[in-house]
């Protein structure tokens, strides 16, 4: 391939549209500076570790509106770590997963190989649509991705109709803090802070209602074994303390405090979704223009708003796109390594701005025009 250099002018100001960690804004980066050395390197245990954590937790509880009695937990792990927590400690019985992408499968995945549960109830959908639940006798808790980040396909969070007993638990890693959801649908809606949150890994957090607190209690008591780090009666117990089991990430937590306070102020949870809303349909009204490129999310009402996938048709190297754009400085375009579609996967999370993405349209633009 030809060497493309793209015009100053089509250049964005910030060249990261990763799906993975997110871009982390520089004002992150100088919070995470100035606390060094009253906060970093010290005990968890401690006030000035603890008011950071209690902070993040604060600013979640304002930015998701939470409604009366709801709690906000974290521990140490990621999403993966969560989705085993869950199998031992707030399934009861059996669970229900839609599985429209990676994410909401391997949390099927992790109850079906549960030993003490019942065969999980997985509804299935091909890539770029979605399932859809349904009330089923005998399951107690409905799970389903807010956002898929492998293919850009996004849901609503909504309850079960006709199952008032059952817990909704949403997983939100990709959606949580860019795109707007009323809390009083879901029981949990947990996350991992590296997307829209714009911060590292190595915690998940989650917004629990009542009904979700009293069920992790009444399992963990049953008598059922679970380690100590999937416990998460534990983590309500160090949570309302500010603290995890283990020693927490620390710059994890103070980037995500940074971006919270930048988000709440920015005027919340509205604001973001509005943003992420924004820069995701420049991208869809993009590829619906160009003739070589169409969203990969035929409807419409699926899109995501924080990940963009875009097919080319044959006449188009996506893989060569991607490589011209990283050569200039415009990084992490490439498809989700299991799809193994001729795309382009791009994230408009909270952090990114519009205007960037604007520049980044003409950018693949002028790349096209050299490669076709």
């Amino acid at each position: 391939m030809a060497d493309i250099s793209l015009p100053a002018a089509l250049l964005p100001a910030d060249g990261r549209f990763g799906c993975g960690p997110s871009k982390v804004r520089d004002e992150q980066l100088t919070f995470l500076a100035s606390l060094q050395p009253s906060v970093l390197g010290t005990s968890h245990r401690q006030a000035p570790v603890k008011d950071l954590v209690g902070s993040v937790r604060a600013g979640l509880a304002e930015l998701f509106r939470a409604p009366e009695g709801y709690e906000i937990l974290l521990a140490n792990g990621g999403a993966t770590t969560f989705w085993d927590s869950a199998a031992h400690s707030l399934v009861e019985r059996r669970s229900q997963h839609l599985a429209f992408g990676e994410f909401g499968a391997k949390f099927g995945k992790a109850t079906g190989a549960a030993p003490f549960l019942e065969a999980p109830d997985i509804r299935s959908a091909d890539a770029g649509s979605r399932s859809q639940a349904e009330a089923v006798a005998g399951v107690d808790v409905y799970a389903y991705p807010h956002n898929e980040t492998s293919t850009g396909v996004m849901a609503p969070v909504v309850r079960v109709a006709g199952d008032a007993g059952a817990l909704t638990v949403v997983d939100a890693t990709s959606a949580a803090g860019g795109i707007d959801f009323d809390a009083n649908e879901a029981d949990v809606y947990y996350f991992s802070p590296q997307k829209n949150f714009a911060s590292d890994g190595g915690l998940w957090f989650a917004l629990v209602s009542p009904a979700a607190i009293e069920r992790i209690e009444r399992v963990t008591s049953s008598g059922r074994y679970i380690p100590e780090s999937l416990n998460l009666a534990g983590a309500i117990e160090n949570s309302r303390k500010n603290q995890t089991l283990n020693t927490p990430a620390l710059a994890t937590i103070a980037m995500m405090d940074e971006q919270l306070r930048w988000i709440n102020g920015q005027g919340g949870l509205a604001w973001a979704s509005a943003r992420t809303a924004e820069s995701s349909q420049v991208l869809y009204d993009w590829a619906e223009r160009t003739p070589v490129a169409t969203p990969f999310v035929a409807n419409p009402e699926h899109r995501s708003q924080v990940v963009v996938t875009i097919d080319f048709d044959d006449s188009v190297d996506a893989a060569a796109i991607s490589a011209a754009l990283r050569a200039n400085g415009i990084v992490d375009t490439e498809p989700y390594r299991k799809l193994g579609r001729n795309q382009l996967r791009i994230a408009t999370f909270t952090a990114i701005d519009p205007e960037d993405v604007r520049t980044l349209t003409g950018a693949i633009d002028y790349v096209l025009e050299r490669l076709v």
